[in-house]
């Protein structure tokens, strides 16, 4: 950990009851058994939660399918990953040697995990409402910015729907190759 967590929690607009719940949501597997693997997972949850919620409130007339393609573009590891950089979270990592030295700090992967793990201790912590409040500022710039009128669907998406609207068979996809780390593969179909 480059920097005190505590700097990094009032950066945040942040106070917790039990400063070691924030101080492991910063602590990657790498460096300690006791991390931040099961708050991400609990900051996973709620984050999903709490987003659906608001754009269901905030589009009232979208379906279903697009509400979730919607979410999913807000709580995607890359959009985590692009907040967690604004608030340079890399700094404060506890992360082990060998990450360190490889730039975890810098890696989507683990900067969105301690996104959502900050957002699983603030739940253990103080709460839904106090984690809904949260979620809902940090997430306010990008939550105003969305439009329906300006939604993109995912490639995959936009042709199986013009392959059902002409009555086409769905196209069956074949995986050609995978290639990368497991925390960045890149796959061929």
């Amino acid at each position: 950990m480059i920097k005190k967590p505590e700097v990094l929690c009032k950066k945040l607009g942040l106070s917790f009851n039990n400063p070691q719940l924030f101080t492991m949501a910063l602590t990657h597997r790498s460096a300690s058994s006791n991390n931040n693997e099961r708050l991400e997972f609990l900051g996973d949850s709620i984050l999903g939660f709490v987003i659906a919620q608001k754009l269901y409130d905030i589009f009232p007339e979208a379906s279903e399918g697009v509400l979730s393609r919607l979410r999913a573009s807000l709580v995607n590891q890359s959009s985590l990953a692009e907040l967690a950089r604004k608030h340079r979270l890399g700094d404060y990592l506890l992360l082990g040697s060998g990450e360190l030295k490889s730039g975890g700090f810098r890696r989507d992967s683990i900067l969105s995990d301690a996104l959502e793990a900050i957002m699983g201790a603030l739940f253990k912590d103080q709460g839904i409402e106090a984690c809904q409040q949260w979620i809902e500022h940090l997430f306010a710039q990008k939550l105003n910015s969305l439009s329906l009128d300006n939604w993109q669907k995912d490639p995959k998406t936009q042709l199986q729907e013009l392959m059902q609207s002409k009555k086409l068979e769905l196209p069956e996809y074949t995986l050609v190759t995978m290639s990368g780390y497991a925390h960045e593969q890149m796959f061929k179909v």
